[in-house]
Protein backbone atom coordinates (compact mmCIF):
# COMPACT_ATOMS: atom_id res chain seq x y z
CA UNK A 1 0.00 0.00 0.00
CA UNK A 2 1.28 3.38 -0.50
CA UNK A 3 1.71 6.15 2.35
CA UNK A 4 -2.10 6.90 2.55
CA UNK A 5 -2.88 3.55 3.43
CA UNK A 6 -6.20 2.15 3.85
CA UNK A 7 -9.63 3.93 5.14
CA UNK A 8 -10.19 2.91 8.95
CA UNK A 9 -14.07 2.33 8.09
CA UNK A 10 -16.41 -0.40 9.27
CA UNK A 11 -15.03 -3.03 7.16
CA UNK A 12 -10.82 -2.04 8.49
CA UNK A 13 -12.40 -1.55 12.11
CA UNK A 14 -13.97 -5.04 11.93
CA UNK A 15 -10.29 -6.54 10.47
CA UNK A 16 -7.90 -4.54 13.36
CA UNK A 17 -10.20 -6.61 15.93
CA UNK A 18 -9.32 -9.68 14.26
CA UNK A 19 -5.61 -8.85 13.54
CA UNK A 20 -5.09 -7.68 17.36
CA UNK A 21 -6.83 -11.27 18.63
CA UNK A 22 -4.07 -13.01 16.25
CA UNK A 23 -1.29 -10.87 17.47
CA UNK A 24 -2.06 -10.91 21.69
CA UNK A 25 -2.21 -14.88 20.83
CA UNK A 26 1.13 -14.70 19.37
CA UNK A 27 2.56 -12.51 22.22
CA UNK A 28 0.58 -13.47 25.19
CA UNK A 29 3.71 -15.58 27.02
CA UNK A 30 5.35 -12.45 26.76
CA UNK A 31 3.10 -10.01 27.99
CA UNK A 32 2.37 -12.46 30.85
CA UNK A 33 5.92 -13.11 32.02
CA UNK A 34 5.77 -8.63 32.01
CA UNK A 35 2.88 -8.70 34.70
CA UNK A 36 3.97 -7.36 37.94
CA UNK A 37 1.72 -4.86 38.51
CA UNK A 38 -1.18 -4.01 40.74
CA UNK A 39 -0.17 -7.88 41.14
CA UNK A 40 2.28 -10.64 39.93
CA UNK A 41 -0.35 -13.19 38.71
CA UNK A 42 1.00 -13.60 34.98
CA UNK A 43 -2.26 -12.76 33.07
CA UNK A 44 -2.59 -9.44 31.56
CA UNK A 45 -1.80 -10.75 28.15
CA UNK A 46 -4.49 -13.56 28.25
CA UNK A 47 -6.95 -11.13 30.01
CA UNK A 48 -6.64 -8.36 27.31
CA UNK A 49 -7.01 -11.08 24.56
CA UNK A 50 -10.36 -12.80 26.27
CA UNK A 51 -11.30 -9.28 26.55
CA UNK A 52 -11.17 -8.64 22.61
CA UNK A 53 -11.89 -11.66 22.01
CA UNK A 54 -15.77 -10.56 23.16
CA UNK A 55 -15.53 -7.43 21.72
CA UNK A 56 -14.47 -9.40 18.41
CA UNK A 57 -17.50 -11.63 18.68
CA UNK A 58 -20.32 -8.75 19.02
CA UNK A 59 -18.60 -6.46 16.24
CA UNK A 60 -18.85 -9.80 14.34
CA UNK A 61 -22.40 -10.54 15.24
CA UNK A 62 -23.60 -6.76 13.65
CA UNK A 63 -22.08 -7.97 10.46
CA UNK A 64 -22.55 -4.89 7.39
CA UNK A 65 -22.75 -1.82 9.74
CA UNK A 66 -21.59 2.01 9.81
CA UNK A 67 -18.39 2.84 11.83
CA UNK A 68 -20.05 4.13 14.60
CA UNK A 69 -22.02 0.76 14.54
CA UNK A 70 -18.69 -1.39 14.56
CA UNK A 71 -17.14 1.05 17.06
CA UNK A 72 -19.96 0.83 19.65
CA UNK A 73 -19.96 -3.29 19.09
CA UNK A 74 -16.69 -3.64 19.97
CA UNK A 75 -16.84 -1.29 23.11
CA UNK A 76 -20.18 -2.96 23.97
CA UNK A 77 -18.47 -6.30 23.78
CA UNK A 78 -15.27 -5.39 25.54
CA UNK A 79 -17.49 -4.31 28.29
CA UNK A 80 -19.87 -7.39 28.72
CA UNK A 81 -16.74 -9.46 28.69
CA UNK A 82 -13.93 -7.70 30.06
CA UNK A 83 -11.47 -9.99 31.80
CA UNK A 84 -9.49 -8.68 34.69
CA UNK A 85 -8.28 -4.71 35.58
CA UNK A 86 -6.44 -4.96 31.95
CA UNK A 87 -9.49 -5.85 30.28
CA UNK A 88 -11.70 -3.18 31.62
CA UNK A 89 -8.54 -0.75 30.67
CA UNK A 90 -9.18 -2.31 27.51
CA UNK A 91 -13.06 -2.16 27.11
CA UNK A 92 -12.44 2.22 27.89
CA UNK A 93 -10.35 2.26 25.06
CA UNK A 94 -12.92 1.06 23.10
CA UNK A 95 -15.09 3.24 24.58
CA UNK A 96 -13.29 5.75 23.45
CA UNK A 97 -13.21 5.28 20.21
CA UNK A 98 -16.95 4.07 20.20
CA UNK A 99 -17.90 7.80 21.78
CA UNK A 100 -15.76 9.86 19.44
CA UNK A 101 -17.35 7.68 16.36
CA UNK A 102 -20.98 8.39 17.68
CA UNK A 103 -20.05 12.16 18.43
CA UNK A 104 -18.84 12.55 14.74
CA UNK A 105 -21.67 10.33 13.22
CA UNK A 106 -24.44 12.64 14.58
CA UNK A 107 -23.15 15.17 12.68
CA UNK A 108 -23.93 13.67 9.55
CA UNK A 109 -22.55 10.01 7.63
CA UNK A 110 -19.74 8.98 9.17
CA UNK A 111 -17.61 6.76 6.64
CA UNK A 112 -14.08 6.76 8.18
CA UNK A 113 -12.02 7.43 10.70
CA UNK A 114 -9.22 9.99 10.31
CA UNK A 115 -6.37 11.23 12.48
CA UNK A 116 -8.55 13.65 13.99
CA UNK A 117 -11.01 11.71 15.33
CA UNK A 118 -8.42 8.61 16.09
CA UNK A 119 -6.37 11.28 18.24
CA UNK A 120 -9.74 12.23 19.90
CA UNK A 121 -10.14 8.95 20.50
CA UNK A 122 -7.30 8.10 22.37
CA UNK A 123 -7.72 11.46 24.53
CA UNK A 124 -11.53 10.12 25.44
CA UNK A 125 -9.53 6.91 26.45
CA UNK A 126 -6.99 8.16 28.35
CA UNK A 127 -9.99 10.00 30.15
CA UNK A 128 -12.04 6.98 30.70
CA UNK A 129 -9.29 4.79 31.64
CA UNK A 130 -8.45 7.71 34.56
CA UNK A 131 -12.03 8.06 35.68
CA UNK A 132 -13.00 4.27 35.72
CA UNK A 133 -9.68 3.85 38.46
CA UNK A 134 -11.20 6.38 40.80
CA UNK A 135 -9.47 9.20 38.87
CA UNK A 136 -5.49 8.92 40.27
CA UNK A 137 -3.55 8.35 37.86
CA UNK A 138 -0.37 6.26 38.30
CA UNK A 139 3.23 6.78 36.11
CA UNK A 140 4.56 4.11 34.51
CA UNK A 141 1.11 1.96 33.30
CA UNK A 142 -0.76 1.64 30.11
CA UNK A 143 -2.15 4.96 30.90
CA UNK A 144 1.41 6.70 30.16
CA UNK A 145 1.96 4.41 26.93
CA UNK A 146 -1.81 5.43 25.81
CA UNK A 147 -1.20 9.59 26.60
CA UNK A 148 2.03 9.23 24.20
CA UNK A 149 0.25 7.56 21.56
CA UNK A 150 -2.70 9.76 21.54
CA UNK A 151 -0.33 12.85 21.56
CA UNK A 152 1.68 11.92 18.44
CA UNK A 153 -1.43 10.73 16.59
CA UNK A 154 -2.87 14.69 17.71
CA UNK A 155 0.56 16.33 16.49
CA UNK A 156 0.56 14.32 13.47
CA UNK A 157 -3.01 14.85 12.48
CA UNK A 158 -2.35 18.72 13.40
CA UNK A 159 0.26 19.11 10.55
CA UNK A 160 -1.95 17.48 7.47
CA UNK A 161 -0.23 13.56 7.16
CA UNK A 162 -2.18 10.75 6.96
CA UNK A 163 -4.16 8.18 8.55
CA UNK A 164 -1.26 5.47 8.32
CA UNK A 165 1.85 7.99 9.42
CA UNK A 166 -0.30 8.76 12.13
CA UNK A 167 -0.95 5.64 13.44
CA UNK A 168 2.97 4.51 12.86
CA UNK A 169 4.02 7.64 14.71
CA UNK A 170 1.41 6.19 17.56
CA UNK A 171 3.10 2.95 18.26
CA UNK A 172 6.50 4.29 17.92
CA UNK A 173 5.79 7.11 20.60
CA UNK A 174 4.11 3.85 22.79
CA UNK A 175 7.76 2.16 22.41
CA UNK A 176 9.76 4.71 23.98
CA UNK A 177 7.05 5.62 26.28
CA UNK A 178 6.92 1.58 27.42
CA UNK A 179 10.64 1.33 27.67
CA UNK A 180 10.65 4.86 30.31
CA UNK A 181 7.76 2.54 32.43
CA UNK A 182 10.63 1.09 34.75
CA UNK A 183 12.03 4.42 35.59
CA UNK A 184 8.77 5.92 36.23
CA UNK A 185 7.14 3.01 38.46
CA UNK A 186 9.33 1.20 41.17
CA UNK A 187 7.89 -1.91 40.90
CA UNK A 188 8.86 -2.60 37.33
CA UNK A 189 12.62 -1.51 37.88
CA UNK A 190 12.30 -3.66 40.88
CA UNK A 191 11.74 -6.68 38.32
CA UNK A 192 13.29 -6.09 35.70
CA UNK A 193 10.14 -5.47 33.12
CA UNK A 194 8.23 -2.69 31.26
CA UNK A 195 5.04 -2.64 32.13
CA UNK A 196 2.57 -5.67 30.79
CA UNK A 197 -0.63 -3.79 30.02
CA UNK A 198 1.73 -1.01 27.81
CA UNK A 199 3.09 -3.99 25.57
CA UNK A 200 -0.09 -5.31 24.83
CA UNK A 201 -1.30 -1.56 23.80
CA UNK A 202 1.76 -1.51 21.59
CA UNK A 203 0.71 -4.76 20.32
CA UNK A 204 -2.91 -3.18 19.86
CA UNK A 205 -1.38 0.07 17.94
CA UNK A 206 0.95 -1.96 15.65
CA UNK A 207 -2.13 -4.91 14.32
CA UNK A 208 -3.51 -0.94 13.58
CA UNK A 209 -1.07 -0.29 11.33
CA UNK A 210 -0.60 -3.92 10.04
CA UNK A 211 -4.14 -3.50 9.22
CA UNK A 212 -3.93 0.33 7.67
CA UNK A 213 -0.48 -0.73 5.79
CA UNK A 214 -0.22 -4.38 5.63
CA UNK A 215 2.77 -3.43 6.79
CA UNK A 216 3.93 -5.01 10.66
CA UNK A 217 7.17 -3.40 12.41
CA UNK A 218 9.40 -5.24 13.75
CA UNK A 219 9.91 -4.61 18.05
CA UNK A 220 11.88 -5.99 20.43
CA UNK A 221 10.93 -8.79 22.63
CA UNK A 222 10.63 -7.97 26.42
CA UNK A 223 11.86 -10.23 28.63
CA UNK A 224 12.34 -9.95 32.68
CA UNK A 225 15.87 -8.41 33.13
CA UNK A 226 18.11 -11.45 35.56
CA UNK A 227 18.73 -9.78 39.13
CA UNK A 228 20.97 -10.38 41.55
CA UNK A 229 19.80 -12.17 44.70
CA UNK A 230 19.23 -9.90 47.82
CA UNK A 231 17.68 -10.25 50.93
CA UNK A 232 14.63 -8.25 50.63
CA UNK A 233 11.58 -7.21 53.38
CA UNK A 234 8.26 -9.78 53.21
CA UNK A 235 6.30 -7.92 50.65
CA UNK A 236 2.55 -7.36 51.56
CA UNK A 237 0.52 -10.17 51.02
CA UNK A 238 -1.33 -10.27 47.81
CA UNK A 239 -5.07 -9.91 47.62
CA UNK A 240 -6.24 -13.92 47.46
CA UNK A 241 -9.60 -12.97 44.67
CA UNK A 242 -10.05 -10.90 42.30
CA UNK A 243 -14.01 -10.07 42.18
CA UNK A 244 -15.72 -8.96 38.96
CA UNK A 245 -19.22 -8.71 38.23
CA UNK A 246 -21.70 -6.00 35.66
CA UNK A 247 -23.64 -3.63 37.25
CA UNK A 248 -27.30 -2.22 36.32
CA UNK A 249 -29.79 -0.28 37.73
CA UNK A 250 -27.06 2.15 39.70
CA UNK A 251 -26.46 5.92 39.21
CA UNK A 252 -23.14 7.68 39.43
CA UNK A 253 -23.39 8.54 42.91
CA UNK A 254 -23.96 4.70 43.62
CA UNK A 255 -20.65 3.63 42.15
CA UNK A 256 -18.99 6.05 43.47
CA UNK A 257 -19.95 4.77 46.99
CA UNK A 258 -19.42 1.28 45.77
CA UNK A 259 -16.12 2.76 44.73
CA UNK A 260 -15.38 3.50 48.18
CA UNK A 261 -16.31 0.45 49.87
CA UNK A 262 -14.24 -1.29 47.51
CA UNK A 263 -11.39 0.22 48.13
CA UNK A 264 -11.79 -0.13 51.96
CA UNK A 265 -12.18 -4.16 51.36
CA UNK A 266 -8.92 -4.48 48.70
CA UNK A 267 -7.70 -2.66 45.95
CA UNK A 268 -6.95 -2.19 42.28
CA UNK A 269 -10.81 -1.38 42.46
CA UNK A 270 -12.02 -0.48 38.66
CA UNK A 271 -15.65 0.74 37.66
CA UNK A 272 -16.11 1.68 34.48
CA UNK A 273 -19.17 2.90 32.71
CA UNK A 274 -21.00 2.27 29.60
CA UNK A 275 -22.84 4.31 27.68
CA UNK A 276 -25.90 1.53 28.80
CA UNK A 277 -25.67 2.73 32.28
CA UNK A 278 -24.15 -0.39 33.15
CA UNK A 279 -20.72 -0.86 35.09
CA UNK A 280 -18.04 -3.25 35.01
CA UNK A 281 -17.00 -3.85 38.53
CA UNK A 282 -13.11 -5.07 39.66
CA UNK A 283 -11.44 -5.92 42.50
CA UNK A 284 -9.12 -7.85 44.50
CA UNK A 285 -10.06 -8.90 47.76
CA UNK A 286 -9.75 -10.98 50.80
CA UNK A 287 -13.04 -11.50 51.53
CA UNK A 288 -14.95 -11.64 48.09
CA UNK A 289 -18.54 -12.53 49.85
CA UNK A 290 -18.18 -8.66 51.09
CA UNK A 291 -16.91 -7.14 47.66
CA UNK A 292 -20.30 -9.18 45.96
CA UNK A 293 -22.75 -7.70 49.28
CA UNK A 294 -21.50 -4.30 48.09
CA UNK A 295 -22.69 -4.77 44.98
CA UNK A 296 -25.72 -6.12 45.74
CA UNK A 297 -26.74 -2.99 47.71
CA UNK A 298 -25.84 -0.49 44.81
CA UNK A 299 -27.98 -2.29 41.79
CA UNK A 300 -28.10 -5.65 40.22
CA UNK A 301 -25.68 -7.66 39.79
CA UNK A 302 -24.22 -10.37 36.78
CA UNK A 303 -21.65 -12.04 35.44
CA UNK A 304 -20.58 -12.33 38.46
CA UNK A 305 -16.39 -13.84 38.76
CA UNK A 306 -14.73 -14.83 41.37
CA UNK A 307 -10.86 -15.98 40.97
CA UNK A 308 -8.44 -16.96 42.88
CA UNK A 309 -5.12 -14.86 42.33
CA UNK A 310 -3.03 -18.08 44.09
CA UNK A 311 -3.06 -21.97 44.46
CA UNK A 312 -5.14 -21.56 47.45
CA UNK A 313 -4.85 -21.66 50.84
CA UNK A 314 -4.32 -25.36 51.02
CA UNK A 315 -1.70 -25.38 48.74
CA UNK A 316 -3.20 -27.59 46.10
CA UNK A 317 -0.93 -27.40 42.64
CA UNK A 318 -2.31 -26.59 39.33
CA UNK A 319 -3.35 -29.61 37.20
CA UNK A 320 -4.35 -31.86 40.68
CA UNK A 321 -8.31 -32.08 39.28
CA UNK A 322 -9.55 -34.87 37.32
CA UNK A 323 -10.60 -32.40 35.08
CA UNK A 324 -11.31 -28.87 33.89
CA UNK A 325 -14.87 -28.28 33.97
CA UNK A 326 -17.99 -29.27 35.53
CA UNK A 327 -21.22 -27.82 36.16
CA UNK A 328 -22.96 -28.10 39.43
CA UNK A 329 -26.62 -28.26 39.55
CA UNK A 330 -29.07 -28.17 42.73
CA UNK A 331 -32.31 -29.90 41.93
CA UNK A 332 -35.08 -31.05 43.35
CA UNK A 333 -37.03 -34.40 42.93
CA UNK A 334 -35.54 -37.88 41.32
CA UNK A 335 -36.50 -36.97 37.72
CA UNK A 336 -35.42 -33.44 37.72
CA UNK A 337 -32.04 -35.23 39.38
CA UNK A 338 -31.76 -37.56 36.35
CA UNK A 339 -32.93 -35.00 33.74
CA UNK A 340 -29.71 -32.74 34.95
CA UNK A 341 -27.19 -35.77 35.42
CA UNK A 342 -28.53 -37.36 31.85
CA UNK A 343 -27.08 -33.65 30.37
CA UNK A 344 -23.83 -34.08 31.89
CA UNK A 345 -24.04 -32.00 35.10
CA UNK A 346 -23.43 -32.91 38.91
CA UNK A 347 -26.45 -32.62 41.13
CA UNK A 348 -26.61 -31.68 44.31
CA UNK A 349 -30.02 -32.13 46.03
CA UNK A 350 -32.21 -29.75 48.82
CA UNK A 351 -32.68 -32.00 52.12
CA UNK A 352 -35.81 -33.85 52.10
CA UNK A 353 -37.65 -30.74 54.12
CA UNK A 354 -37.30 -28.42 51.59
CA UNK A 355 -39.79 -26.62 49.95
CA UNK A 356 -39.71 -25.30 46.36
CA UNK A 357 -43.25 -24.19 46.58
CA UNK A 358 -42.55 -21.66 49.40
CA UNK A 359 -39.25 -21.31 50.09
CA UNK A 360 -36.72 -23.10 47.82
CA UNK A 361 -33.93 -20.20 48.77
CA UNK A 362 -33.04 -21.59 52.15
CA UNK A 363 -32.48 -25.13 51.38
CA UNK A 364 -28.37 -25.35 50.60
CA UNK A 365 -25.94 -24.30 53.03
CA UNK A 366 -22.65 -22.69 52.05
CA UNK A 367 -20.73 -26.21 53.77
CA UNK A 368 -23.24 -28.25 51.68
CA UNK A 369 -22.11 -25.91 48.18
CA UNK A 370 -18.35 -26.17 48.61
CA UNK A 371 -18.44 -29.60 49.43
CA UNK A 372 -20.43 -30.61 46.14
CA UNK A 373 -18.08 -28.20 44.00
CA UNK A 374 -14.90 -29.85 45.63
CA UNK A 375 -16.09 -33.74 44.65
CA UNK A 376 -16.84 -32.26 41.21
CA UNK A 377 -13.08 -32.74 41.00
CA UNK A 378 -13.08 -30.45 38.42
CA UNK A 379 -10.59 -27.05 38.51
CA UNK A 380 -13.29 -24.73 36.73
CA UNK A 381 -17.03 -25.39 38.23
CA UNK A 382 -20.19 -23.54 36.93
CA UNK A 383 -22.66 -23.47 39.58
CA UNK A 384 -26.48 -23.41 38.62
CA UNK A 385 -27.96 -22.39 41.47
CA UNK A 386 -32.06 -22.37 40.63
CA UNK A 387 -33.67 -20.86 43.30
CA UNK A 388 -32.34 -23.61 45.76
CA UNK A 389 -29.24 -21.34 47.20
CA UNK A 390 -29.39 -18.05 49.38
CA UNK A 391 -27.64 -15.24 47.63
CA UNK A 392 -25.26 -15.05 50.65
CA UNK A 393 -24.89 -18.51 50.91
CA UNK A 394 -24.30 -18.86 47.34
CA UNK A 395 -21.43 -16.43 47.65
CA UNK A 396 -19.92 -17.76 51.01
CA UNK A 397 -19.95 -21.34 48.96
CA UNK A 398 -18.06 -20.30 45.75
CA UNK A 399 -15.35 -18.05 48.05
CA UNK A 400 -14.98 -21.04 50.22
CA UNK A 401 -14.41 -23.23 47.41
CA UNK A 402 -11.42 -20.82 46.10
CA UNK A 403 -9.78 -21.94 49.18
CA UNK A 404 -9.22 -25.24 47.45
CA UNK A 405 -8.34 -23.92 43.87
CA UNK A 406 -10.93 -23.68 42.32
CA UNK A 407 -11.92 -20.98 39.88
CA UNK A 408 -16.23 -21.07 40.55
CA UNK A 409 -18.60 -19.54 38.00
CA UNK A 410 -22.01 -18.82 39.76
CA UNK A 411 -24.81 -18.34 36.66
CA UNK A 412 -28.15 -16.94 37.48
CA UNK A 413 -30.58 -19.42 37.90
CA UNK A 414 -33.92 -18.75 39.54
CA UNK A 415 -35.49 -21.97 38.32
CA UNK A 416 -34.84 -25.60 37.28
CA UNK A 417 -36.45 -24.23 33.79
CA UNK A 418 -33.93 -21.48 33.66
CA UNK A 419 -30.88 -24.42 34.89
CA UNK A 420 -31.80 -26.53 31.86
CA UNK A 421 -31.98 -23.29 29.62
CA UNK A 422 -28.11 -22.41 30.74
CA UNK A 423 -27.07 -26.28 31.09
CA UNK A 424 -28.42 -26.08 27.00
CA UNK A 425 -25.76 -24.15 25.77
CA UNK A 426 -22.71 -25.04 28.49
CA UNK A 427 -19.46 -24.84 26.35
CA UNK A 428 -16.70 -26.77 28.21
CA UNK A 429 -14.19 -26.13 25.29
CA UNK A 430 -14.98 -22.19 25.71
CA UNK A 431 -13.25 -20.07 27.95
CA UNK A 432 -15.22 -20.24 31.64
CA UNK A 433 -16.10 -16.47 31.63
CA UNK A 434 -17.38 -16.60 27.80
CA UNK A 435 -19.33 -20.10 29.08
CA UNK A 436 -20.56 -18.40 32.04
CA UNK A 437 -22.08 -15.33 30.00
CA UNK A 438 -23.86 -17.47 27.00
CA UNK A 439 -25.27 -19.28 30.08
CA UNK A 440 -26.61 -16.73 32.29
CA UNK A 441 -28.05 -14.69 28.57
CA UNK A 442 -29.84 -18.12 28.10
CA UNK A 443 -31.35 -18.30 32.04
CA UNK A 444 -32.35 -15.10 31.55
CA UNK A 445 -34.44 -15.33 28.16
CA UNK A 446 -38.17 -14.85 28.51
CA UNK A 447 -40.46 -17.68 28.71
CA UNK A 448 -39.15 -19.51 31.74
CA UNK A 449 -41.14 -20.73 34.64
CA UNK A 450 -40.82 -22.29 37.87
CA UNK A 451 -40.75 -26.02 38.54
CA UNK A 452 -42.56 -27.30 41.55
CA UNK A 453 -43.04 -30.28 43.24
CA UNK A 454 -46.87 -31.24 43.89
CA UNK A 455 -48.24 -33.40 46.81
CA UNK A 456 -48.64 -37.17 45.99
CA UNK A 457 -52.04 -37.62 44.54
CA UNK A 458 -52.68 -33.97 42.91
Amino acid sequence: MGTSGRLLDASALRDWAHIVVSDLITHIDEINRLNVFPVADADTGANMLFTMRAALAEADAVGAASVARVAAALSSGAHNGARGNSGVIVSQILRGIADVTAEAAADGALPAIDAVLLAAALWRGVELVIASMGGAEVPGTIVSVLRAAAAAVEQCAGTGETLAQAVTAAGDAAVVALEKTPEQLAVLADAGVVDAGGRGLVVMLDALRSTLTGHTPTRSVYEPAPRPLLAEAPARPAPQFEVMYLLTGCDAAAADTLRDRLAELGDSVAIAAAPSQSYSVHVHTDDAGAAVEAGLTAGQLSRIVISALSSGANGLPAGSWTRERAVLAVVDGDGAAELFAGEGACVLRPGPDASPGSAPAADISAHQLVRAVVDTGAAQVMVLPNGYVAVEELVAGCTAALGWGVDVVPVPTGSMVQGLAALAVHDPASQAVDDGYTMARAAGLPGTGRCVRLPSGR
